[in-house]
């Protein structure tokens, strides 16, 4: 069996989750992935209705309202998502130009550091060429350089592999935009 699953849910997030899409006719043989990486046509050794197509692999995407909170524990949805799917992984993205996604502690003053070393590094002033929205709001553009809008995490039996004290977290900076879509896709191994 997997490791047990440790995920504690704290906070009053609105999740809902809209569209399931099974994207297992998604075919890499011509696609921009396979010209950059040299392939004149599918990998072998994929599986699905025809060379090139990536099987198993389920999608959902969850709608999040954060309100004025920059950091949104995501640990439980993204564990609801897992539980029964078997060993795989799971990659957790937000698409958007103002937010990323981490593993971190939280709940024990880790979160809170993270916002305020975000406050010194990236600070809320004039000093930014981007200058829609908000005074500052060119800070919430850089945001996604220096925390990445998705990871990747190992499943076994269904359940997530974090260490200890690690949480999936989105991180948004954006105070005029309080919700937010974060995109889940689990690929069977």
């Amino acid at each position: 069996m997997g490791q047990p699953l440790r995920a504690s849910w704290s906070g009053s997030s609105a999740f809902a989750i809209s569209t399931f899409r099974s994207v297992s006719d998604y075919s890499l043989s011509g696609s921009p992935l396979a010209t950059w990486c040299g392939m004149s046509s599918a990998p072998t050794g994929m599986t699905g209705q025809g060379a090139g197509q990536v099987a198993g692999m389920e999608s959902i995407e969850l709608t999040i309202h954060t309100g004025s909170r920059v950091v949104t524990d995501l640990t439980a949805e993204v564990a609801r998502f897992c539980d029964a799917r078997g060993d795989g992984l799971v990659n957790v993205f937000a698409p958007h130009a103002t937010a990323g996604l981490a593993l971190i502690e939280t709940g024990a003053g880790s979160d809170d550091d993270l916002v305020a070393i975000l406050g010194d590094l990236l600070p809320r002033d004039d000093r930014y060429r981007h200058r829609h929205g908000s005074p500052g709001h060119g800070a919430d553009h850089v945001l996604p350089a220096l925390i990445a809008p998705s990871i990747a995490v190992p499943v076994l039996d269904g359940r997530l592999v974090l260490g200890t004290w690690q949480s999936i977290v989105l991180v948004d900076t954006n105070a005029d935009n309080a919700d937010r879509t974060v995109r889940l896709s689990f690929l069977a191994g």
